[in-house]
């Protein structure tokens, strides 16, 4: 079993300056598009939610978008299991959207 914390090695940030996905207001789109197609960005955003880490983007969410989101969802015990069965869930949609039933 993979250790928890391996998504970092495989995450699209871990060759960038740090201090990009730490950026003011004006240039979080971009630390944002660092996260489009990363292969990590699920659990990247479930640890920053868990862990609830103030700044930065992480798993594509800025600090407020994932602030937002903590309110909207206070009940949540654990960000990682609800992100990756809903992950699960939309590959299997997506899975039998691709190729229906006969």
């Amino acid at each position: 079993m993979p250790h928890e914390d391996d998504w970092r090695e495989a995450a699209a940030c871990r060759t960038t300056d740090p201090d990009e996905m730490f950026a003011d207001h004006a240039h979080q789109t971009r630390a944002k598009a660092t996260c489009s197609g990363c292969p990590s960005r699920t659990p990247c955003l479930a640890h920053a939610l868990d862990n609830r880490i103030e700044f930065g983007v992480w798993g594509g969410m800025t600090e407020r978008e994932r602030r937002a989101l903590l309110r909207r969802r206070p009940t949540v015990t654990s960000w990682r299991d609800l992100l990756e069965a809903a992950r699960a869930e939309h590959e299997r949609e997506a899975g039998q959207l691709r190729h229906p039933a006969a």
